[in-house]
């Protein structure tokens, strides 16, 4: 007898939609396009959900963000399926779609993957994916946004080390700027462990970085605001990044 393959294996899904239609299309969807999969329950709310889980614990929840006017609930669910029931794959299907917050949350909370009820929709290869172990399962609306987020920090990676490059910034005045950006005198950065200068030394460090960072015809009036304002606009400090040193 032949062994069935990985997409013809058997797996039992449950179903958590509170929009009716939504759930009845969903169902036609497993039912035309992955028929491998067998639907064990469908659930409107939290408690029905959590009473089928005592019932008969599925291979895959495919599991809406938004039930009830609230979309906070898909994530303490998702959560809790992580906590009380290893090994069950949870598979986020939302019409959140411009909810990125959220998106991170439940990817935090455990789910293996979120597909947007746009674009392409739910797929056989996408909730086999899921099922074959795969992590991070998204679909094109998604990919996209990932896929820009990426390029854009690419690019603002590469300026910053251009501008660490063009205006010769060393170590120490990364750590002057950005102790600057967040607030500290330049009698608390002399103290801080590991920084070698004094005060007079910073004054004359800061000087030089004005004389570094701005044209000629700029230099009138620039005070340490203004300076840390411009190593943004450079991109030599970056302010996803900006914290203090450890003590």
């Amino acid at each position: 007898m032949i062994e069935k393959t990985m997409e013809e294996k058997k797996f039992k899904v449950v179903i958590v939609e509170d929009v009716k239609l939504e759930l009845k299309g969903t169902e036609e969807i497993f039912r035309h396009e992955i028929p491998h999969a067998e639907v064990i329950g469908t659930a409107m709310t939290e408690s029905e959900f959590w009473s089928l889980m005592e019932k008969e614990v599925p291979d895959l929840v495919l599991l809406d963000l938004g039930l009830g006017g609230s979309t906070t609930i898909g994530v303490d669910i998702c959560r809790n399926i992580f906590k009380r029931y290893q090994g069950v794959h949870v598979l986020i299907f939302t019409g959140e779609i411009l909810n990125e917050k959220l998106w991170v949350d439940v990817l935090e909370a455990g789910a293996d993957g979120i597909i947007l009820k746009t674009g392409e929709l739910l797929t056989k290869t996408d909730v086999q994916a899921v099922m074959d172990g795969k992590k991070l399962v998204f679909n094109y609306p998604i990919m996209e946004k990932i896929v820009e987020r990426f390029k854009q920090s690419v690019i603002n990676d590469t300026k910053r080390q251009e501008a660490v490059i063009n205006y010769d910034i060393d170590e120490y005045d990364e750590r002057f700027l950005r102790h600057l950006a967040l607030g500290y005198t330049k009698e608390m950065i002399a103290n801080l462990k590991g920084m070698p200068f004094g005060v007079k030394s910073l004054e004359k460090r800061q000087n030089e970085l004005i004389n570094r960072l701005f044209k000629n015809s700029e230099r009138v009036g620039i005070n340490a605001t203004r300076l840390v304002v411009r190593a943004f606009e450079l991109r030599i400090l970056d302010l996803d990044n900006l914290e203090e040193d450890e003590e």
